[in-house]
């Protein structure tokens, strides 16, 4: 199991890291911070700029996190509260990615959600550091709480684009 996790930590934590250095510093064929402000902004997230740098601060930083199995659920849960936002973003596409649909958001946040409830295993930095102790089902549960409640509360902070009435 500690090597599955391992494989699951690794995997999904690099490319969300790697996502979130899309956004941010324009790595790998991605926007870069200058245009994923304007398209926070066009979304509806104002100021545009501090939105999507907290995005991409965060997908790097809890990708880094799960990837290495540091704070247990720390990681994890983070991920999840921005792939929330990520899934209201997508949710009027569908399902699919093909049609720019919610399936890769869901399928980030739904692993992250159990990497949350299930911690990082044997092979994490946790477990060399004598972490994992620390990490209760009930911190593993208030850290994926918050999660949810630090997604959902980006999304009340969004504000729908004035409408410009015609002259």
């Amino acid at each position: 199991m500690d090597i599955g996790l391992l494989l699951v930590r690794v995997t999904v934590g690099l490319l969300m890291a790697a996502h979130g250095a899309q956004k941010l510093l324009g790595w790998f064929g991605g926007p870069g911070l200058a245009r994923a402000a304007g398209l926070f902004e066009g979304l509806g997230f104002r100021p545009g700029r501090f939105f999507a740098a907290t995005a991409a601060i965060t997908e790097m930083s809890s990708g880094v996190l799960v990837a290495i199995g540091l704070f247990g659920p720390v990681g994890a849960a983070l991920m999840v509260s921005v792939m929330i936002v990520a899934a209201s973003v997508h949710w009027q596409n569908g399902l699919f990615a093909t049609s720019n649909g919610i399936e890769l958001p869901l399928l980030y946040g739904a692993v992250a959600a159990a990497l949350t409830l299930m911690g990082p295993g044997g092979y994490s930095l946790d477990a060399v550091l004598g972490f994992s102790p620390a990490w209760t089902p009930a911190l593993s549960w208030a850290a994926l709480t918050f999660g949810v409640i630090g997604g959902a509360g980006n999304l009340a902070l969004k504000r729908p684009i004035p409408q410009v009435a015609a002259a």
